[in-house]
């Protein structure tokens, strides 16, 4: 009886049993298919990066961070983002929200409309709102009487930050407000918790890891758009919030050296801004891992 329980168990052929297939053990050799993807990919991000840097001379550089006109650019950029990121905050969490909690008709047709600005090429985005507001039309007037222009000026570059970069605070917030055990929901509201309530004080705090990701993700989007730019606002006259000298976005800005051919000079003004951006992730890290930010060590992933 013993020796028919492995027979059974075994299967055979006529020829006797079949072998036994050892389980494939991935040690080693995994750990370095790891390591070899892994860092091909960050030699993709890293030698741009590094060319750079190596075509454009020290002095360039120094250069650049001391000429107004690059600092007026890119003051312009991230005043024009912040505007964008809090659009996202207002607008996308609310609606990531509802997309997460609340059925309704044509619910899918919205998800769609939402990834939609994800894929679709900027140029496109920026000749769609420029017919939309282009002088003479009705839309155009009314921005006009209104106090809100939009052609050449820093609410046209929000205007196109907003478009194509609050999808990504809704798609965070909506998948972070699902995550949110609904139990978690029911045992607050049977202690008296009303909706509101039960969103500020539980839902918001255990979504919030997720919908902040989000919103930096929303701002690194926002910071390097430019086809819409381009063609709606590719000079920015003051106006409105912005009070500064005539100029363009950062990433127009490195545009126009490049097209006089000034390559230098647009490899100087990529460097400094690179330089820039990674001081501002590395001060985020630095934070979530002291603890300064409303999460445990290591549980941001942007």
């Amino acid at each position: 009886m013993g020796d028919a329980v492995p027979a059974l168990l075994s299967p055979s052929l006529p020829g006797g049993p079949l072998p036994v297939r050892r389980p494939w053990r991935t040690g080693p050799l995994w750990l370095v298919v790891q390591i070899v993807l892994s860092g091909s990919l960050l030699l993709l991000f890293l030698l741009p990066i590094l060319a750079l840097f190596t075509y454009a001379p020290v002095s360039h550089i120094f250069a650049a961070a001391g000429n107004p006109q690059v600092w007026a650019s890119l003051w312009l950029t991230f005043y024009a983002s912040g505007i964008a990121v809090l659009a996202a905050v207002v607008f996308g969490i609310p609606m990531g929200y509802l997309l997460a909690r609340h059925v309704f008709p044509g619910r899918t047709v919205v998800e769609s409309l939402v990834a939609l600005p994800v894929v679709v090429p900027h140029l496109l985005v920026g000749l769609g709102l420029f017919l939309l507001v282009v002088p003479g039309t009705s839309l155009f007037r009314f921005t006009q009487s209104i106090g809100f222009p939009v052609y050449d000026t820093i609410w046209g570059v929000v205007l196109v930050m907003v478009f194509v970069s609050a999808p990504y605070t809704v798609l965070a917030s909506e998948l972070s407000f699902r995550a949110v055990d609904s139990r978690v929901l029911e045992a607050a509201r049977s202690l008296g918790a009303g909706h509101a309530t039960a969103f500020l004080t539980v839902t918001l705090p255990l979504a919030l890891r997720g919908i902040v990701a989000g919103l930096i993700l929303s701002w690194a989007r926002a910071v390097s758009e430019i086809g819409g730019i381009l063609i709606l606002a590719y000079a920015v006259y003051p106006g409105g919030p912005y009070t500064g000298p005539v100029t363009a976005t950062i990433s127009v800005y490195i545009y126009d050296l490049f097209q006089n051919g000034d390559l230098a000079g647009a490899a100087a003004v990529s460097s400094l801004f690179l330089l820039i951006a990674f001081v501002l992730f590395l001060v985020v890290r630095i934070s979530e891992r002291s603890g300064w930010l409303p999460w445990r060590r290591g549980e941001l992933a942007p």
